[in-house]
């Protein structure tokens, strides 16, 4: 059942394969002046951009994980979930060489997840410091990606449409690897070639609501009230893979399986409670696509997946009937973690136990990476290269 499982996950992973993709819509004449790849499947999506357009200058923004040499780029690294120094050098960089472009020259914009983090390019007076701190908060707070990223587009010069703003007077065309689902353009990498999700008043009503406005660093108050963006030159935009796409695909490969129509979103716990009342409905294979959230409470290690994974174990615990459960990021990565997420069964709680280890001391504690190596249920694929959120698959027998 777990061999499968995984493969059935495996193919929702392999069609967000971005260099496929980006080959698929690069079918037009004309070469760009200059390819900006940021997120973590940059160097997949400009390897097949370089293919298409070689001797083009191209400069890569990605994670360590998905990092390799490629011939004819510049490759830069910067941190996710949180920016670093990395980070910073790697926005300005990008600033750089779109605002080097004159009229009639054009620019490729290669985006895929998690170029939020890894190219951050902070507004006048917002050190580095301030910005990770907002994401920090931001994180720790549970709010989707879509409200993370109304506030951080607001503090940043590259994001809400600043890339497109510092190309200008030359042209930009970018294709896009979706990691949020709904595919909205402005939140996917924090929309660097779209309009913003929201003005700065938005953003601060964003924050007074959720209680965070007095714990944000005051740089970022100031600016949230003084910003004035202006606007954003429209840039032709094509969506090349995305999570419902994924999902799409791992039915493919799951004959009999059903595919949820309404994505796996909101709290984990929640989302646990959704799928232990689906597997007590009958036997089968269910998939999800979707991305969850997680209130960080404790100080313990893990990621969303390997949260909801454990939770599924314990709202099943009494189901009479084998089950198995697998949730996993597509590039491979939960959290700040090895793991891509976990894969868990009707087992997983009394392997736990005999390793001595008392699940929900550690689900207190968002401690469910060590809970679940104990029971050698942590799901591990290393790098993929790709990011379109998460993939479910739930089998009951």
């Amino acid at each position: 059942m777990r061999d499968e499982m995984i493969a059935i996950f495996k193919a929702g992973v392999a069609r967000a394969d971005p260099g496929a993709a980006v080959t698929a819509a690069l079918g037009g004449p004309g070469q760009p002046d200059l390819i900006l790849s940021i997120g973590k499947a940059a160097v997949s999506m400009a390897r097949a951009a370089l293919a298409r357009f070689p001797g083009t200058d191209c400069l890569i923004v990605t994670n360590p994980e998905n990092a390799v040499d490629l011939s004819g780029a510049r490759v830069m690294l910067g941190g996710h979930p949180v920016p670093d120094a990395g980070s910073a050098a790697a926005g300005d960089a990008v600033l750089r060489a779109a605002g080097a472009l004159t009229a009639g020259q054009h620019c490729l914009a290669l985006i895929s997840g998690g170029g939020s983090a890894l190219a951050v390019a902070p507004v006048a007076e917002v050190t580095l410091e301030d910005k990770a701190e907002v994401s920090r908060l931001l994180l720790s707070a549970g709010l989707d990606i879509k409200a993370m990223n109304l506030v951080r587009q607001n503090l940043s010069r590259l994001k809400g449409g600043g890339l497109a703003r510092a190309c200008a007077p030359a042209t930009m065309e970018a294709l896009i690897l979706s990691d949020v689902v709904g595919d909205d353009l402005g939140a996917i990498a924090s929309g660097p070639t779209v309009p913003p999700l929201g003005g700065p008043a938005e953003a601060r009503d964003l924050l007074h609501d959720t209680g965070l406005w007095d714990r944000v660093p005051e740089s970022c108050r100031a600016a949230l009230k003084t910003a004035k963006p202006g606007p954003v030159p429209p840039v032709p935009t094509r969506l090349v893979g995305s999570n419902r796409l994924s999902a799409e695909a791992m039915l493919a490969a799951a004959p009999g399986a059903t595919l949820d129509p309404v994505p796996l979103e909101g709290d984990v716990a929640e989302a646990a409670s959704r799928i232990a009342r689906r597997a007590r409905s009958g036997a089968g294979t269910t998939l999800w696509g979707g991305e969850t959230t997680v209130v960080l409470r404790g100080q313990g290690r893990g990621g969303r997946n390997q949260e909801l994974a454990l939770r599924v174990a314990l709202a099943l615990q009494d189901i009479d009937r084998p089950w198995a459960f697998l949730s996993g990021g597509t590039d491979g990565r939960d959290g700040p973690t090895d793991a891509a997420g976990a894969i868990v069964d009707h087992g997983t709680l009394g392997r736990i136990a005999a390793a001595g280890l008392d699940v929900s001391a550690m689900l207190a504690e968002n401690d469910s990476y060590p809970a679940l190596a104990a029971a050698g249920d942590l799901l591990i694929t290393g790098g993929t290269g790709t990011n379109v959120a998460d993939l479910q698959i739930l089998r009951v027998g």
